[in-house]
């Protein structure tokens, strides 16, 4: 019951999203905007916020880092051995190999924050800024063969830039000023509660006759496989249990949203990628209380 109160608010604003979007009459343009407020403005204050802020000790988050990357990694490599057991048309199980690795933040902070507190929400942000390079790079790379420069995408990143301004800030040992700290906080919490309604109005379910088997494979490696690998590694490397409690959280997340943008902008099948994100996302209320009730 605990896990199910820790998780309730944040996938009722989901709710509330998929309930704004279908009742409201506010345009795509409205909805195109506040996305980009949030992941311009919002989402980066919030990350910078809680890396700037953390006691960064690499001696004990080193391992952190290394099971949730490695246990990514064993995600992208699961999706090439599907890819010659799946028949699919061209592009489709390209598109969608991305949504079995890659992650939504915006779950990923909230439900950390409130899991706890700072500490948790500084931990997340340590390895989304290891996570987003590594998934984009992988995500680009599976799709590569129609364009797209993968370098020139993560410098731009602005979830990327706020994470490494953040650490390089705290291991400088420099401190905020309240005032910059308040302004960043507030900032932050305003991306929590947008961010999430968005993930809600973004939610498509269209597409659900194609390839099942694809869609049953992908949604299993993403939910399924790759917290078990960062399960397996954090028990093996004896992790502190909030770390263990992070990391598996981490690699339990659905997938991004912004796995369909990334897909049509290379090319890729755009409403496939938009139901497996949207799968995922539904899917994902049921596995992530069983995998935070297992390491509660």
């Amino acid at each position: 019951m605990q896990v199910f109160s820790l998780l309730l608010p944040d996938f009722s604003l989901i709710l509330l999203g998929v309930v704004l979007f279908r009742i409201t009459n506010w345009g795509e343009q409205f909805w195109s905007g506040t996305e980009k407020l949030v992941y311009y403005l919002l989402f980066p204050a919030l990350l910078f916020h809680a890396t700037a802020r953390l006691q960064l000790h690499f001696e004990s988050t080193g391992h952190l880092i290394q099971v949730g990357m490695l246990a990514t990694i064993a995600g992208i490599g699961l999706t090439w051995v599907g890819k010659p057991l799946i028949k699919a048309a061209p592009m489709v199980y390209e598109s969608g190999m991305q949504t079995a690795y890659r992650f939504n933040s915006y779950i990923a902070l909230a439900i950390a924050t409130r899991l706890a507190g700072e500490e948790g929400a500084g931990l997340m942000a340590l390895l989304l800024g290891f996570g987003v390079p590594l998934c984009n790079v992988a995500a680009v790379h599976s799709l590569a063969h129609r364009s797209g420069n993968v370098f020139k995408e993560l410098t731009k990143n602005p979830l990327l830039i706020a994470t490494a301004s953040g650490l390089l800030f705290s291991v400088a040992g420099l401190h905020l000023p309240e005032v910059a700290s308040a302004v960043l906080s507030r900032l932050g919490s305003a991306s929590l509660a947008l961010g999430l309604l968005m993930v809600g109005a973004g939610l498509r379910l269209e597409g659900a006759h194609h390839n099942k088997l694809m869609a049953a494979y992908l949604s299993a490696i993403k939910l399924l496989a790759v917290p078990a690998v960062a399960y397996g590694l954090g028990r093996w490397y004896g992790l502190p249990m909030l770390q263990l409690q992070i990391v598996v959280l981490f690699c339990a997340l659905p997938t991004a949203s912004s796995c369909y943008i990334l897909a049509v902008r290379m090319g890729g099948n755009g409403p496939i990628t938009a139901f497996l994100v949207s799968l995922g996302t539904l899917v994902s209320a049921v596995t992530i209380p069983f995998w935070l009730t297992l390491v509660h």
